[in-house]
């Protein structure tokens, strides 16, 4: 894999903006990364944190997945998901909020979780967990705290450890770690690492904005393979295909 790959770095470095890769073969331990500790505003990758928070609150006895929400007229956000299309006072369960967060990237349900967890507890869990720079600053869409230069960030290399993590069992619970990546399989936006992959099963999930395009997640291909491509102030079209080539390229022998 890591001789396959290598064959993307003139491409990769050719890229404008910042550009972060991380590929591992997770049962050979075969790596392959490219500027992988870089912090990049985070998009909708933050989800994932925040999934995991709400499954540690829940293995701790914080809170129900059960627990029931209705759906507020000033709650719905702009642009991905579901809720804010459909109609005030609507009922939905955590959980429902958990997986239209990852597989519609839904920001009404994002906000609403980052309400009830609580932005303090994502951070002390992310660091518990051993992500130093991986960090949940503001809910989606506060376009005064945008303004002020707040924002989420990740890196490459440390949502690998949260996946890997969650892949091993040790993130929250074994249990808790494969309803997480159950939820991220059935993620609905595919056009960058599933692109070329219809025959495995991928949990994952994306993230993009202005310049940004980020996709990071687990091709469960005969032997497993972690992918994690983030980048910032780039060419997203550019990048996309290459996110493609690479994942076909780490995966298919």
């Amino acid at each position: 894999m890591n001789e396959k790959l290598s064959a993307f770095l003139p491409a990769l470095r050719a890229l404008p903006g910042e550009i972060s890769v991380w590929a591992e073969n997770l049962v050979t331990g075969e790596a392959f990364t490219f500027q992988p500790d870089l912090p990049l505003v985070a998009a909708s990758v933050i989800k994932i944190p925040i999934l995991a928070e709400a499954f540690r609150q829940q293995r701790d006895g914080l809170l129900s997945m059960d627990e029931m929400f209705s759906i507020r007229p000033e709650q719905k956000m702009p642009s991905c998901g579901a809720l804010a299309y459909l109609h005030d006072g609507l009922q939905v369960t955590l959980r429902d909020l958990c997986v239209l967060m990852i597989i519609l990237s839904d920001n009404s349900a994002t906000n609403i979780l980052i309400d009830r967890l609580g932005i303090d507890a994502v951070n002390a869990t992310l660091r518990g967990l051993g992500l130093k720079q991986t960090t949940l600053r503001r809910r989606l869409f506060d376009r005064e705290a945008s303004r002020r230069g707040i924002q989420n960030h990740i890196t490459a290399g440390e949502m690998a450890l949260l996946l890997k993590k969650m892949h091993q069992g040790s993130c929250i619970s074994p249990a808790a770690d494969a309803e997480m990546l159950s939820i991220m399989k059935d993620q609905r936006l595919n056009g960058k690492i599933p692109f070329f992959l219809d025959d495995f099963e991928i949990a994952h999930k994306t993230g993009e904005d202005d310049g940004i395009t980020h996709d990071v997640g687990i091709v469960y291909a005969p032997q497993p393979i972690l992918l994690c491509f983030a980048s910032e102030h780039t060419c997203v079209p550019d990048f996309e295909r290459l996110m493609q080539d690479m994942a076909r390229a780490a995966v298919v022998k």
